[in-house]
């Protein structure tokens, strides 16, 4: 049996991609955005909800404010303090959790929903389908993962021009620098749209649906099948 000294760190890449994050800095109407999300998905008083890479804890707050028990799960801690400081300023109730994809806490079968909003991308494609594993199994039979992401949608010979048309959409509607952009693209693992749904379904997740709407961002709704379900 190896040591698990083989295993990735994400630690270590902690405050690398701050393009993306620059995106999803408190907006006026990001906690309407994330309600309209939660509502979406069905979030009920009592449902167990983590919210894996919760940044500064927009979703997580509010799924809290619909009654739900929530764990707010990020690997850098100074998103979770900020995190923390925003549930309170709600009088929201939160968990937080210092851990990433790969090293959250769960018992098998516990969460009713878990999102994950564009911290996938951090890891390398193996280390995906491992993070993807571990939520598959947190998950109660029937629950959903709602997962948001940076992907390129087109073949590997798009790619150069759907990076432009990704790079120009951040920098004139988000603000974002251009260098932050090369960053994403020269050190994160963003991969290909056809690649997630494969991994995701190999997994064993139901693909519910599949959205690819601004310049390389993905959203899917996927669902753990029930004992006796087809996936």
């Amino acid at each position: 049996m190896l040591a698990r000294d083989w295993y990735y760190s994400q630690r270590r890449r902690i405050g690398l991609d701050t393009a993306v994050a620059s995106i999803y800095v408190q907006k006026d109407d990001a906690d309407l955005r994330a309600r309209a999300s939660l509502t979406m998905l069905g979030v009920k008083p009592g449902w167990r909800v983590a919210d894996i890479g919760c940044g500064n804890g927009v979703l997580a707050t509010e799924a809290a404010l619909m009654g739900a028990e929530v764990d707010a799960i990020d690997i850098s801690p100074a998103m979770l303090a900020l995190a923390q400081i925003y549930a309170d300023d709600r009088r929201a109730r939160i968990r937080t959790q210092p851990a990433g994809l790969l090293s959250f806490a769960y018992a098998p079968n516990s969460y009713d929903l878990i999102v994950s909003e564009f911290a996938l991308h951090h890891l390398p494609d193996f280390w995906k389908a491992v993070a993807a594993a571990r939520i598959f199994t947190a998950l109660k039979p029937g629950a959903n993962f709602y997962l948001r992401d940076i992907v390129f949608v087109s073949m590997p010979d798009g790619s150069e021009r759907d990076v432009g048309e990704w790079a120009d959409f951040n920098i004139k509607n988000h603000d974002v620098e251009r260098e932050r952009v090369i960053t994403h693209m020269r050190d994160e693992y963003s991969t290909f749209g056809w690649v997630m749904e494969r991994m995701l379904t190999d997994v064993g997740f139901q693909l519910i649906s599949a959205d690819y709407h601004a310049p390389l961002h993905g959203t899917y709704l996927l669902r753990k099948p029930k004992p006796g379900e087809q996936g």
